[in-house]
């Protein structure tokens, strides 16, 4: 049997000392009323991305589901398992958040896997293609428009598109587009570069990512 790592409870301690220690009320209080965040954040499993400290928020303030490259998948009910769906289904309709951001990063490894199919070439990988399909016709709308652009470039295009896709599949979802249209409900675009910290919004009326 393997032991719990000791670094993370080296890390778990320090956090019982230096933050939950001093909020105990708040977590109390968290512990007996619910939580009642009015955000949801769809962002990226990568481990340099993480929407709660982007944003200085403490627990209880942001709904978070994590995926490979933040996609939504579009509506449909003929799968199994539907994680994010749920995840999408459950803030939309029982917190009842105000606000759904997609975040995406500079980098993102999935996109990569996306642009240069690289996940497909790997025989273990049974996952990682099937799901990065969602992006299939963004992918060939950023081939087909390269130009002499470089990987890079072409990836920091499939990333905001990326956006732009998941943003979409979100208004596919029955409960989402009807919060939607009585303004109940107010879906966002973000985009963070690592290297420089900064934060780009999408306008959505004119499609290009403003720092903010």
């Amino acid at each position: 049997m393997s032991q719990f790592p000791e670094h993370l409870a080296d890390r778990f301690r320090r956090f019982k000392f230096r933050h939950f220690a001093p909020n105990l009320d708040h977590y109390e209080e968290l512990a007996q009323y619910g939580q009642h965040p009015d955000v949801m954040v769809v962002s990226c499993c990568d481990s340099r991305v993480d929407p709660e400290t982007l944003f200085s928020a403490m627990p209880g303030e942001l709904f978070v589901v994590r995926n490979v490259a933040n996609l939504v998948p579009p509506f449909e009910t003929s799968g199994t398992y539907h994680g994010v769906s749920a995840a999408l289904e459950f803030a939309a309709l029982n917190l009842r958040v105000k606000h759904i951001v997609v975040l995406g990063h500079s980098g993102c490894g999935g996109i990569s896997a996306c642009l240069e199919e690289s996940a497909a070439r790997q025989s273990e990988a049974q996952f990682i293609s099937n799901w990065m399909a969602i992006l299939e016709d963004a992918r060939r709308e950023v081939l087909a428009a390269r130009g002499d652009q470089s990987i890079p470039e072409l990836r920091s295009r499939l990333e905001r598109l990326g956006i732009k896709t998941s943003l979409q599949n979100l208004r596919s979802f029955p409960c989402i587009k009807s919060l939607e249209s009585k303004g109940r409900l107010h879906l966002h675009g973000a985009h963070f570069e690592i290297a420089t910290g900064q934060l780009a919004v999408l306008n959505q009326g004119t499609g290009e990512f403003v720092s903010i």
